[in-house]
């Protein structure tokens, strides 16, 4: 599928919803919506802005960038260059985008949050509406899996004690910039602040004996997390066993992420399995991860949440148990689960749940 044909796909899906609520127009002003609709484009300047700068429209028979003379040539010639957008745009200074947005659109339009006076909120709905990847996507998404997790390895490999953790997140952090990946989250913990926080921002703490490196990044759009661990020297026998029942949690919630599988039946089993590992509370500690594709996490999986897993949507569970954590980003299959940042050059650990088998990272030994 070229990205021509990707966007005219998706294009179809918006249609889809249009028809279905008579919408006139969606205005997709998110940059996770304006990478999806435009097949990986990218209109973000400032990372850790939710909204780029410009905004997708979608009317019954057009496609339409609406932006400023800032960013309308750079936006054409990289980001758009192929596709059938109509780039509307005016000088900066004049902020006219509902006048600019007027001139396109007759009749109610929705927007992808209640960020548009006048405008429907249907975020839910239009977020709903990328949840099942296509095929170019997946491949997009599997591209960028690999290079994270060989990043993530070739910066557990060449840390040292002594050095800091605010070192260590430069390594990884230069290694992904490096290949055109943005960092969106970069953890790193070592020694006692592995168990001490869930979410240990790097610190001045050098390096002793244990570190965790834990990166969420996005590139096209396509947002991938996983987490790494190294040890230097032998392992006690407690941090062995709370890595094996961790993995043994993560096998469970990637094995059961199928296609119409209840997402809370999901956890439900993983709470089991939590408790059958001789760790039934530790799930209350952090967050367990869940859906994710073109945000960080789409929804994060809890008890009583009432969301189905759809074909081909990406998962990122991330279980732990005090000292430990297990992570990857996965594709939900009738198959399995498609591990897109498997482990590259790792020891791993097979884990059987349920009569299945899935190598989960081990520790890294050093």
């Amino acid at each position: 599928m070229t990205r021509l044909e990707e966007v005219a796909a998706k294009v179809e899906r918006v249609r889809g919803l249009m028809a279905e609520e008579e919408l006139s127009a969606v205005v997709l002003g998110g940059a996770t919506n304006f990478a999806w609709i435009t097949a990986g484009g990218d209109d973000v300047v400032a990372l850790a802005s939710e909204r780029g700068v410009a905004c997708a429209v979608i009317t019954d028979d057009g496609q339409y960038v609406i932006t400023d003379n800032i960013e309308a040539g750079r936006l054409a010639d990289e980001e758009l260059s192929g596709l059938e957008f109509e780039i509307v745009q005016d000088e900066w200074h004049k902020e006219n985008f509902v006048q600019m947005l007027d001139a396109i659109v007759e009749g109610d339009a929705a927007a992808d949050g209640n960020w548009l006076p006048g405008a429907s909120d249907y975020g839910d709905e239009i977020a709903r509406l990328r949840w099942s990847l296509l095929p170019s996507e997946i491949e997009r998404y599997r591209a960028l899996g690999q290079e994270v997790s060989r990043c993530l390895t070739e910066s557990a490999r060449e840390i040292q004690p002594g050095q800091s953790e605010f070192e260590i997140a430069a390594l990884l952090t230069g290694k992904l910039k490096a290949l055109d990946i943005a960092p969106n989250v970069i953890l790193i913990a070592t020694d006692e602040r592995i168990a001490k926080y869930r979410h240990p921002l790097p610190k001045a703490k050098k390096l002793e004996r244990y570190a965790m490196l834990v990166a969420s990044v996005r590139r096209f759009g396509l947002q991938a997390s996983a987490t790494r661990l190294v040890h230097f020297g032998e392992l006690s026998a407690e941090l062995k066993q709370r890595h094996q029942a961790c993995c043994l949690v993560d096998a469970c919630f990637n094995l059961e992420t199928k296609p119409g599988a209840r997402v809370a039946n999901v956890f439900a089993r993983a709470q089991q399995t939590y408790a059958a590992t001789g760790f039934p509370d530790e799930w209350r500690l952090h967050h367990q991860g869940g859906a994710c594709g073109y945000a960080g996490r789409d929804y994060k999986a809890t008890p009583d949440i009432d969301e189905v897993v759809y074909d081909n949507q990406a998962f990122a569970w991330n279980p732990s148990i005090t000292g430990t954590k297990s992570e990857d980003t996965v594709v939900a299959t009738a198959e399995g689960p498609d591990v897109l940042t498997a482990a590259v050059d790792w020891p791993m650990l097979e884990v059987e749940y349920h009569g299945k088998t899935l190598a989960r990272p081990d520790i890294l030994i050093r």
